[in-house]
């Protein structure tokens, strides 16, 4: 990883690079006489690079998971893409503040979901803390938007057989036509809303979705963008500015400025700002979905946000 990094001629340093491999075996047993256990190897790469000098520096990453070794990228598609994503940042610019669509990156776009997932969490819902605690079979997004919880994916990195209470996981729509389907319980979230459990338990009581990804639209990235005069693509993230009771959403960002239908240069600096529910209401996927975390979705476009130079 780190000899592919350095071929590229603007990588100046290489920050950390690293590669680990698990085999986990757990078993579990319940005070209702339910007794099992799984068994996963687990297969990762990361590596981080720097560009530049002094005050210039910048500094990206890529990693890589996968249950079975067969499916990891390789090292060098690694070192290279990292090496690629932080010399892109070289010479990035502030820019002014307006109203204009943001993209969130397919490798940002899954902590929207991640978002949603906090918000129709059993435990939010019945402390009463989620803007989403009566939206139940309410449309939260646009009605081409399906979201999937499968515990079952094939090689997926969170898949199982049974949650943390012992109960069998199911494949489940968690969003159907923009409709929220399903929230995720366990058995004494479950007991407090009058629900039954849809297996989402983790071990120590808490919740935890398995495979969650939204699928794929009909446009390839370049094509959902193509349109836009002015707007902001996101690759990177700072901060937690979210409020799970309100919905409001407010964090720093750093990415590509869009003009003319294109990436034009990076840029840093940045706040992104606007409130969830209009996100999700505003929100068009690309079809370049690829699952690698867990948590995945397609490029994201959102109209109608705040961006502001900080």
């Amino acid at each position: 990883m780190e000899s592919a990094a350095r071929t590229n001629t603007l990588i100046t340093q290489v920050e950390i690079s690293g590669a680990e491999s698990s085999l986990t075996t757990a078993v579990y047993g319940a005070s209702n006489g339910f007794m099992g256990s799984t068994r996963a190897s687990m297969h990762h790469l990361s590596l981080t690079a720097i560009a530049g000098l002094d005050t210039t520096m910048v500094r990206d990453w890529d990693h890589a998971m996968a249950h079975h070794a067969a499916d990891l990228r390789t090292p060098e598609e690694v070192g290279l893409t990292a090496a690629f994503r932080t010399a892109s940042r070289l010479e990035a610019r502030k820019m002014g503040s307006g109203k204009m669509p943001v993209v969130f990156s397919s490798r940002m776009a899954g902590s929207l979901l991640g978002n949603l997932l906090s918000a129709i969490s059993g435990m939010a819902v019945a402390r009463r803390s989620s803007f989403l605690m009566d939206a139940l079979g309410q449309d939260i997004f646009s009605p081409s938007i399906n979201i999937i919880d499968d515990p079952t994916l094939p090689r997926g990195l969170r898949s199982r057989p049974f949650d943390g209470e012992g109960l069998p996981c199911e494949k489940r729509a968690l969003v159907l036509g923009g409709r929220l389907n399903s929230l995720l319980l366990n058995l004494a979230t479950a007991r407090q809303l009058k629900m039954k459990s849809t297996g989402h338990a983790s071990r120590g009581g808490g919740i935890a979705a398995s495979n969650v990804y939204m699928e794929n639209g009909a446009l390839a990235p370049e094509q959902l963008i193509a349109d836009i005069k002015t707007g902001f693509m996101v690759v990177e993230t700072m901060g937690f500015g979210v409020n799970t009771l309100t919905g409001d959403f407010s964090q720093g960002a750093s990415g590509f400025w869009i003009e003319n239908g294109a990436p034009a240069f990076p840029v840093h600096e940045m706040t992104i700002a606007g409130n969830l529910k209009d996100m999700f209401k505003n929100l068009a996927p690309a079809n370049d979905l690829q699952f690698r975390t867990g948590v995945d979705a397609p490029t994201l476009r959102i109209e109608g946000m705040m961006v502001a130079g900080s």
